[in-house]
């Protein structure tokens, strides 16, 4: 059988295409284990989430859920103004970290419902709160537009 200058092309084409294909595939398949999926806490009660999946999870500290235990333990809740997610936490907290605030914690939710962060950061500024975060509170009617320091804790609009 002859090959015609024709026939090789196509099958240097479709021989690039499968090498790249395969190599996407690869690369997707590697990431599959580091993305960490972004949830509200409305979002994790109205949920089933793998007790192994890593989540990040935002919202606002719940005023008066602060509790500081032993061993440098912090456990508080955070919520989206409509649900709450109880949080533990073992390590030093950012120095912003505040009732009221803007937060988002990284790590594992339990069988229980508790999550447990391994990571807790806090916004850097007046203006500053990561966007699902502020998505989630203007879906609840929390955030006010050009407010200081972004929406009004619960605590303080009654």
């Amino acid at each position: 059988m002859v090959m015609t200058r024709k026939t090789r092309r196509l099958i240097l084409i479709g021989t690039v295409g499968a090498v790249l294909a395969a190599a996407v595939g690869l690369v997707l398949y590697a990431l599959s284990g580091q993305i960490t999926l972004y949830k509200t806490p409305t979002e994790l009660t109205e949920q089933i989430i793998s007790d192994s999946r890593r989540l990040r999870i935002g919202g606002l500290v719940e005023p008066g859920s602060v509790v500081r235990g032993d061993g440098g333990r912090v456990d508080f809740k955070v919520t989206d103004t409509a649900n709450a997610v109880s949080i533990t936490y073992r390590g030093l907290l950012p120095d912003l970290f505040q009732e009221g605030k803007g937060v988002v914690a990284e790590g594992t939710l339990d069988a229980a419902g508790l999550f447990h962060a391994d990571t807790v950061l806090a916004k850097h500024d007046e203006r500053y709160m990561p966007k699902e975060v502020v998505d989630a509170l203007k879906a609840q009617g929390v955030w006010e537009e050009g407010q200081p320091g972004g929406p009004t804790p619960p605590a303080a609009n009654n």
